[in-house]
C-alpha cells in the first residue's frame, strides 16, 4: 500500500466513509484534467465540486453515481477554453 492509499484509508475511516468507495485513479485523473484543462487550482476545486455533487445525488437518490459526475466533470475541464484575465483580476492581486 503507497502512503497515498493509506492517507485516503485513513483519512476515510476518520470521516466515517468506507475506503473502497473512493476511486484515487479516478479522482487524480480529474484532478489532472481540470488543472490541465483550465489551470492548476482548479484542480482542488474541481474535485471537491464533483464530490460534493455525487454525495448530494447518493442522499437524494437523484440517480447521479459517482462515475457520472467524474465523467461529466472532466468533459467539462477538457472542454474548458480560458478567457484572457485582465491585469489585477486574478485571485491574490
Amino acid at each position: 500500500m503507497t502512503n497515498l492509499e493509506r492517507w485516503v484509508d485513513a483519512l476515510a475511516q476518520d470521516l466515517d466513509l468506507d475506503p473502497a468507495v473512493v476511486d484515487i485513479g479516478a479522482i487524480l485523473d480529474l484532478a489532472r484534467d481540470a488543472a490541465h484543462g483550465i489551470e492548476r487550482p482548479a484542480a482542488p476545486l474541481t474535485t471537491f465540486v464533483a464530490g460534493y455533487v455525487a454525495g448530494l445525488a447518493a442522499h437524494d437518490g437523484s440517480g447521479r453515481g459517482v462515475q457520472e459526475v467524474l465523467d461529466r466533470a472532466a468533459e467539462l475541464a477538457l472542454a474548458w477554453e480560458p478567457e484572457p484575465e485582465l491585469p489585477g483580476t486574478a485571485p491574490g492581486e
